[in-house]
């Protein structure tokens, strides 16, 4: 790949495409040309603020174009991007801006019920943040020989971005990732699932975490296709603009549509646009499967700068392969090993997925690369995977989660799925103590408005999906609504147990 930095991508990009549009986002749009001159107007005002090279750029907006020019203004100047969840409460902000040495933030005043001015007063004083710019527009005049300096300067090795993960099980780690790692990543899995500049790419990711800011943004921008977003409230409106901009490829998180999948109007809808992707709930009757877990789904996470396990195969698969996440990116080397021992497993049984390759993590911020990784190289997930002999790949799930009952391994993710065959119903499942048997499987089974839940009719049902001692001794039923989550927005564990308390 010739263009191996932000900054070259997006002048190729400009050069070549300049009036087409690199994001709609409701009713904003922002072209290749406009993307150039409005980085490079903030990214002078970045360089009057003592920004460069290695300069931690804190960024804190919603999807949409501030977020976009701030990052590309910070890479252009070879400084290192930080994106701030616009979930975060003032202590989660604190740690992030404190642990990342954040020295100039570009934020938002407010995003919904969010007031970060609040917030960023409540956060008080840290020692190295230096400027805060909240909604400001630049005052100075473009300072293009500054510019393309420090741009010519930065080097593929340097560091793009430190991504933070969303802590779901443990207090969230900055993943640092190189302009190159994470650009030659992106241009393979366009290569996978076939984005090119024809394509109109609709993902509901956050741009914060590493499927918006790589497999979304980035991947967009290497393609010189269009990527489509919404901060809309109201899911008519989003589903208006879905039909006004007809985008023809999909990614992000299905739970994040399904107001989109209940809205009245969806039947009334032309999204015959919508052929390939993930978000199956909203594309046309046509394409959408009867059975996505029919469909290979696809491994990411933020260590791996995105995807690590897909293919490009797109129709159902047959029966022995439901579930499957497909097989290895290339650029990746992976094997499966006993978790307690580290030695290879057979074929068919579970065990840690371990990876390496160029477009691996460099490592964790103020962590050594020997705290990060294996003395081979080899970066263990905490994913437990088990393949089939034609080498796809199966996620079972987390290794902390793992439920041990009366001497038995029970994996959340199996039970969840077969409580979502039979019932249609999103479940949670974890492991409750239990004097006898050490752990015994519970799950919270998440009702949508009017939905009962008949617990011996489930039970009965799951005999003929699950070994009997995996099916859960215990249920509870809750409305979505109740169900507790942390700001990443993923399951709160800990006061989800809390629900058989009472």
């Amino acid at each position: 790949m010739a263009e191996r930095t932000v900054g070259a991508v997006l002048r190729a990009r400009a050069r070549s495409r300049g009036d087409h549009p690199l994001l709609v986002c409701d009713t904003e749009r922002l072209s290749y040309a406009d993307a150039e001159r409005c980085s490079a107007e903030l990214a002078s005002e970045l360089i009057a603020l003592g920004a460069g090279k290695g300069t931690h750029v804190g960024v804190l907006f919603p999807n949409g174009p501030a977020f976009v020019v701030a990052t590309l203004a910070a890479a252009r100047t070879g400084a290192t991007v930080i994106p701030i969840s616009t979930m975060a409460t003032t202590p989660e902000m604190r740690e992030q801006l404190v642990h990342a040495d954040v020295e100039i933030l570009l934020a938002a005043g407010s995003y919904r019920a969010h007031d970060y001015r609040r917030r960023l007063a409540e956060v008080g004083e840290l020692p190295l943040l230096r400027h805060v710019l909240i909604d400001s527009e630049p005052t100075r005049p473009v300072d293009a020989e500054r510019v393309a300096g420090l741009e010519a300067d930065v080097d593929p090795s340097d560091v793009l971005a430190i991504i933070y993960t969303s802590g779901s099980t443990s207090a969230p780690k900055g993943v640092v990732h190189t302009h190159a790692g994470l650009l030659e990543h992106q241009v393979v899995l366009n290569e996978i699932r076939g984005l090119t500049a024809d394509d109109k790419l609709f993902s509901n990711s956050p741009f914060f975490w590493i499927g918006g800011f790589a497999f979304s943004l980035l991947a967009t921008l290497l393609a010189g296709a269009t990527l489509v977003c919404s901060n809309a409230v109201e899911p008519g409106d989003t589903l208006d603009l879905l039909e006004a901009e007809k985008p023809t490829m999909t990614n992000g998180f299905v739970a994040g549509i399904a107001a989109l999948a209940r809205h009245p109007s969806l039947a009334a809808r032309d999204l015959s646009s919508l052929r390939r992707g993930n978000l199956y709930p909203i594309m046309a009757p046509e394409v959408r499967p009867a059975d996505p877990e029919l469909r290979h789904t696809m491994l990411g996470m933020t260590e791996a700068g995105s995807v690590i396990l897909a293919d490009p195969d797109e129709s159902d698969q047959p029966e022995h392969r439901r579930g499957s996440f497909g097989r290895p990116v290339p650029g990746f080397e992976v094997k499966v090993v006993d978790p307690d021992t580290g030695r290879p497993v057979a074929g068919g049984e579970i065990g840690e997925l371990c990876a390496r390759g160029p477009f691996m993590m460099e490592r964790y911020y103020k962590r050594s690369r020997e705290q990060c990784f294996d003395p081979d190289d080899w970066f263990h997930t905490g994913d437990l995977v088990r393949t089939d002999p034609d080498g796809f790949f199966y996620f079972v799930g987390r290794r902390g989660a793992m439920i041990k009952t009366a001497g038995a391994n029970v994996a959340p993710a199996e039970v969840e799925r077969a409580i979502a065959k039979v019932t249609g119903a999103v479940a949670h499942v974890i492991g409750l103590p239990d004097a006898e048997r050490g752990e015994v499987v519970a799950a919270v089974v998440a009702l949508a408005d009017g939905d009962t839940f008949d617990e011996a009719a489930v039970r009965e049902r799951l005999r003929e999906e699950l070994s009997a001692f995996k099916i859960p001794r215990r249920f509870a039923a809750l409305p979505s609504a109740q169900i507790p989550v942390m700001s990443s927005g993923k399951i709160d564990l800990k006061r989800l147990s809390e629900v058989f308390d009472a």
